[in-house]
């Protein structure tokens, strides 16, 4: 369709302009004959009166249609427990079931096309050419990858053919997908007789001379009523061992290892379940734990600019753990003492008006000491600001504001429990500066404020970024009232305050015990077809990080064979990869140069055969049938794939008619022009040959 921006009625006066221009150009009397100057006048015309037809702004309106018929995608979980633990008959019956399925629906004009947990991308070339031969499952990220493979496509559903079990990413559950998902019931939903050896809860740094725990969660089935033997090893060592009962009932217990923890280093501790008769299989039954052991106590530097009842609270929170020593300082009542040395800092109320405590500000800030710092009513904010601490604070007046602590979820550094966050919701308001706050680059808030009722992102209690990592502030000197009146309501236990303070300090000492080069695995143990990998972690000598530290490193496998890497620890995190190795226990030794010192550390890193598909053998059909209900579907089984073709096509899956307007504005064609130009051209050509001057 042809049109202007213009009323039409400006067409007539444009052939008007071209009649006049013309009759004007080829009226007076010529040399040439009356028919030539008739066609001349015409050439005139047309050219005049179109080139006014361009200053209307004409267009060109096209529109396109196209009809997408409905996609159906196969999505078959081709993982190696769907071939292990389906009966041979049922198996063949749900592949030869999906050929039929498919067949009828390409013939009601369907789209159908298949998707595996192997190939997210490619497709099989027909549902004949299909192996169970998935090492791993992720049905999270087979459905996520058709969400986002068909958005925008006329996806009318999806076949899911799958045993329903998951051992990589996470549970489809926990995600929304806007498609109809036919679930079609794989596997065998008997349970195998079996102990495993399901988790192990453990702190991965614990002080030389402490005792630490190691909690072992066991699963059973077949084995009610009866106990298991669980066994604690360092290396071929038994270091203890413990009967546990298996109650009626139930399918999993915990049980809890006490070990003190010896010289500093690496230690590597097994836990294991004794194999029983009748075991459905014993390769989940061990799990092993890495663990640092680090030297001493961590020492804390108490100062306040005040007596104040946060400073008693602060203590008897602190010298609830046996990792922490304690020294008290109070400008002009408990003097710092020279020399005196601390790992960390709790500053209260410092840097103070008047300059009150300067002296200890002057000897954290010369040791660069990670720093605590409790803000009050005697405290400096304006001297606050010029300490880097992540976060600066433009008060209005004396002003404050009475908030409750809200942990904030997105802070990943350490986590809050359920119970942490309910009993800081009873928490009495407490005091903060009433404000302006702004945190820099990088900079996290682990509490935010809740004025009232009313939740807010207001910090109040937070961590420097990159350039601040070894400081933390909180925005109240009323804290003492969280501790006293959770310790009244939890029979004199205020565990979530002492946990909260316990926890700051640990992190701003992350790195007060570690060696100036760290290598560690990054992740406890390895398998067999996992890219292995190293992480590292250089310092200098007041433990600031260093990168791009060229580090050397010999791996040395069972048989004593040693390999040989040189890698840089990048800004980035990027870890050394190793690539898949074999199985087996392998001892690291690293080194480097950090200024001019040799540095080294050593370690273990585990690579075991871990055949995931085999380890639960009992088909989870209740995670198909809830991803069928939540989409408006249900579950089928492969002797149902006859009802499932005639539910989908009773559902009347329309194909989708989509129209495209296209505009183009017609001066911008270019050929255009060379047409106005070859007329004009021949216009004048014949003028100039017929004796025109």
């Amino acid at each position: 369709m042809l049109t202007t921006q213009y009323s039409s009625w400006f067409i007539l006066l444009c052939l008007a302009v071209g009649a006049g221009y013309a009759a004007l150009q080829y009226s007076a009397k010529t040399p040439w004959s009356k028919q030539l100057n008739y066609a001349l006048a015409a050439l005139r015309f047309a050219v005049v009166s179109f080139l006014c037809y361009l200053l209307l702004g004409p267009f060109i309106k096209s529109t396109t249609t196209r009809t997408e018929q409905p996609t159906l995608v196969l999505a078959v979980d081709n993982s190696q427990s769907v071939e292990l633990f389906t009966p041979k008959n049922v198996l063949n019956q749900a592949t030869t079931g999906l050929g039929k399925l498919a067949q009828t629906l390409r013939g009601k004009g369907f789209v159908v096309e298949t998707r595996t947990l192997t190939s997210a991308t490619a497709r099989p070339a027909s549902l004949d050419s299909l192996r169970f031969g998935a090492t791993t499952t992720d049905l999270d990220r087979l459905l996520s990858g058709t969400r986002e493979t068909y958005d925008g496509r006329n996806l009318a559903g999806v076949v899911l053919l799958s045993d329903g079990l998951v051992n990589q990413g996470r549970s489809p559950a926990y995600s929304e997908f806007s498609f109809p998902i036919y679930s079609v019931a794989m596997g065998d939903t008997i349970p195998k007789k079996d102990l495993r050896l399901s988790g192990l809860t453990y702190n991965r740094v614990a002080f030389s001379g402490n005792k630490f725990p190691i909690e072992a969660e066991l699963g059973f089935e077949g084995y009610a009523g009866g106990a298991a033997t669980v066994e604690l090893r360092e290396g071929s060592r038994v270091l203890d061992t413990r009967r546990v009962a298996l109650p009626a009932g139930r399918r999993r217990v915990r049980t809890t290892f006490q070990i003190t923890a010896p010289a500093p280093g690496k230690r590597r501790y097994d836990v294991r379940i004794v194999p029983q008769p009748g075991e459905f299989t014993t390769l989940n039954n061990q799990r092993t734990a890495f663990i640092e052991i680090v030297k001493g106590k961590l020492r804390v530097l108490l100062a306040g600019a005040a007596p104040h009842p946060d400073l008693k609270a602060l203590r008897a929170a602190i010298l609830a753990n046996d990792n922490f020593d304690l020294t008290l300082a109070l400008p002009g009542l408990e003097p710092l003492k020279a020399g005196a040395d601390f790992d960390v800092a709790i500053l209260h109320q410092l840097p103070a008006q008047g300059g009150l405590g300067n002296d200890i500000l002057a000897q954290v800030k010369a040791r660069k000491t990670p720093a605590f710092y409790i803000l009050g009513a005697q405290s400096d904010l304006a001297a606050y600001n010029q300490l880097g601490a992540g976060l600066t604070i433009q008060p209005r007046g004396s002003q404050t504001d009475e908030v409750t602590p809200v942990p904030n979820p997105g802070f990943a550094r350490f986590a809050t429990d359920e119970e942490s966050a309910r009993r800081f919701a009873q928490y009495p308001p407490a005091p903060v500066p009433f404000g302006d706050y702004r945190l820099r680059a990088g900079a996290e808030a682990a509490l935010w404020q809740q004025v009232g009722r009313v939740a807010t992102q207001k910090p109040l209690l937070v961590f420097g970024g990159p350039a601040d990592a070894r400081r933390a502030t909180l925005l109240t000197d009323g804290s003492w009232q969280w501790r006293l009146s959770e310790a009244v309501a939890h029979d004199d236990k205020p565990e979530a305050y002492d946990r909260l303070i316990i926890r700051t300090l640990q992190l701003l000492t992350q790195n007060a015990n570690k060696k100036r080069l760290d290598v560690y695995p990054t992740q406890d143990a390895f398998g067999t077809q996992d890219d292995v990998t190293l992480g590292a972690e250089t310092y200098n000598a007041v433990f600031e990080r260093l990168y791009n530290q060229k580090i050397d490193l010999v791996l040395t496998d069972e048989k004593q064979q040693a390999r040989r890497f040189s890698f840089a620890n990048a800004e980035d995190g990027s870890p050394l990869h190793l690539g898949p190795l074999p199985a087996g226990l392998y001892k690291y030794q690293a080194r480097a140069t950090l200024g001019g010192q040799a540095q080294q550390d050593a370690g273990e890193l585990l690579v075991q055969e871990q055949p995931l598909e085999a380890l639960e053998s009992k088909a989870d059909h209740n995670l198909l049938a809830q991803l069928s209900r939540r989409s408006g579907s249900r579950l089928y089984y492969p002797a149902q794939m006859d009802r499932l073709a005639q539910d989908i096509i009773k559902a009347n899956y329309k194909p989708v008619i989509t129209a495209e307007e296209d505009l183009k504005d017609l001066i911008n064609l270019k050929w255009l022009f060379f047409v106005i130009l070859a007329f004009l051209t021949v216009e004048w050509a014949v003028r100039k040959y017929s004796g025109s001057v």
